[in-house]
């Protein structure tokens, strides 16, 4: 019987909770605690509520949870940005193996001493 008791009073956020937070950590970007964001949404939502919804948008990678109670948006949702992800070319060097995850940088910097 505690099963059935626990699934009453759990709090499982609804879809329209889910989506008015996450709108709402979309248009601001970062929020420096829960507690911050809690008052930023247009209705209140209880804190059970938001923790599992905020545990859901971290899973779907669309935020990262600091370990200093900051929440930061982290989803590539920029239409122009995926545009240009799309359309743009991968800079390669002779030496420089894709498959590995080699910085930008070192990358950038095969590319000039070839053109010089």
């Amino acid at each position: 019987m505690k099963a059935v008791s626990e699934t009453l009073h759990s709090h499982s956020p609804t879809l329209d909770t889910q989506l008015m937070v996450e709108s709402c950590l979309r248009e601001a970007g970062f929020f420096h605690s829960r507690r911050a964001l809690m008052r930023a949404l247009p209705r209140q939502v209880e804190y059970p509520t938001l923790a599992k919804t905020l545990e859901y948008l971290e899973a779907s990678n669309k935020i990262h949870l600091a370990e200093d109670g900051s929440i930061v948006w982290v989803f590539v949702d920029n239409p122009k940005l995926l545009r240009l992800l799309r359309t743009s070319r991968v800079i390669k060097s002779a030496g420089t193996p894709t498959s590995t995850g080699t910085s930008s940088g070192l990358m950038l910097r095969n590319v000039r001493k070839k053109r010089t």
